[in-house]
């Protein structure tokens, strides 16, 4: 009886400082919060209270962009005994499919920010062939989340669209406004790298009425990482003092709350304005800074970015060697990550480049791979031929994950995806 009172008076305890660092992570007592977290994983018993603590550490790594040390959170356990091994072990022994699934999907999620996309949706694989309870199915939309953000990261579309329209469903399904936040977010940047910008302003707006609506207990991230979207549209959009509003209240929350990675991807989107402005020298520093803390926090796909700023302000100068050097560096990064869309857009920019020095053979080259790209991505419209994401176009899905232009749906009167046959005229969820 006494082993069991000291044994349930080691969960409360456990509890008790779990909940302590929350409110000291809740009030941006970050490193605080780490170090009282870091306590009880040293010494706590329970297995499954050290379970919540390293999802603690891990979600806080995350947001402050050490992705390095999200993944050290598993492996933290090879220097204390191996944890995230015995705590699996652990989880199968106590046939908890529910932890199972949650430490895949943690793994999932840290190999996503380090873009490491293949094993992303290995890990996100792993999670959804589990047989869980409710709380694994309810899990299943994070999954699914991520594992679009991975085929996004890899441009492979359709299969991106699909897994956002399973996330979307699963937020609605569990009326998880959180979720569709975040699903809202990243379709915001699914449709800024295929070129239909009024959705890629739509579905971030969205998310901000979502926060206005329900976010009241919500971390300010979800409000910062809506507006930092809305900017990224605006600008493509021209709208560049509605772009720099948004980035700026996106800036001071992420300053606020030592968020790094959106730091950088604010600085980008500043670079970007200023690049837009035709005002190169104020846009080369915002481009430096931004790099120095992709660079730190292992975002290789934000230096594909922001080397194509970069690239583009030496190209506005006619700086075209200085260009070609950037290139040179965005494809090493491009071809290492299986970004086809980066490629895609630097094939490009040195058709351009190489038409301006007249170097035919060179031009042709990067024209033959430039198509070769677009046949890969199958970023061409299915009924008019003509390619996608070249310039603004409104796009519309099919429930098969195929998307169009919508003047083509609208004027064609198909009534089966051209692509895959499938029989129907609904439009996709999103």
């Amino acid at each position: 009886m006494r082993l069991f009172n000291a044994w349930e008076m080691g969960q409360d305890q456990t509890k008790q400082q779990i909940e302590k660092g929350l409110h000291l992570y809740q009030s941006n007592q970050t490193e605080k919060a780490l170090r009282v977290w870091m306590r009880v994983l040293e010494k706590s018993a329970d297995p499954a209270g050290r379970f919540r603590v390293l999802g603690c550490l891990i979600t806080a790594h995350a947001e402050m962009g050490r992705y390095k040390d999200m993944l050290k959170a598993h492996h933290v356990i090879r220097l204390q005994k191996k944890f995230a091994v015995v705590q699996i072990d652990t989880a199968r022994e106590l046939e908890d499919p529910d932890y199972l699934t949650e430490s895949y999907l943690n793994l999932a999620r840290s190999n996503e920010k380090l873009c490491e996309f293949q094993k992303t949706i290995s890990y996100c694989k792993t999670c959804l062939n589990m047989q869980g309870t409710t709380v694994s199915l309810q899990l299943n939309g994070q999954v699914s989340l991520s594992m679009g953000n991975a085929f996004l990261g890899l441009s492979i579309f359709q299969k991106a669209l699909e897994c956002f329209e399973k996330a979307l469903r699963y937020a609605h399904n569990n009326d998880d406004k959180m979720l569709e936040c975040r699903v809202c977010c990243s379709l915001g940047n699914f449709y800024a790298q295929i070129k239909d910008y009024e959705k890629a302003l739509f579905f971030p707006c969205k998310a901000a009425e979502l926060v206005n609506d329900y976010g009241k207990g919500w971390s300010l991230k979800y409000r910062a990482m809506s507006q930092y979207h809305m900017a990224v549209a605006y600008r493509k959009l021209g709208h560049l003092a509605d772009a720099m509003d948004c980035c700026e209240e996106s800036m001071k929350i992420a300053l606020q709350h030592g968020d790094r990675p959106l730091q950088a991807l604010c600085l980008l989107c500043f670079a970007d304005i200023h690049r837009s402005r035709k005002d190169v020298q104020t846009a080369f520093p915002r481009y430096d800074s931004s790099m120095s803390i992709m660079t730190e926090i292992g975002n290789r796909l934000g230096l594909i970015q922001v080397l194509l700023g970069v690239t583009k302000c030496w190209m506005i100068q006619k700086e075209l060697d200085k260009a070609l050097e950037s290139i040179e560096k965005a494809q090493e990064l491009a071809e290492g990550l299986g970004n086809k869309l980066g490629l895609l857009k630097l094939h490009c920019l040195c058709e351009r480049i190489y038409r301006t020095k007249g170097q035919q053979r060179e031009l042709r080259d990067h024209v033959v791979k430039f198509h070769e790209c677009v046949e890969e991505m199958e970023l061409y419209c299915g009924m008019c031929g003509e390619s996608i994401g070249e310039k603004n176009n409104q796009l519309q899905a099919l429930p098969c994950s195929h998307f169009f232009h919508l003047k083509c749906l609208q004027t064609n009167g198909s009534r089966g995806c051209p692509n895959c046959r499938r029989l129907s005229v609904k439009p996709g969820y999103v």
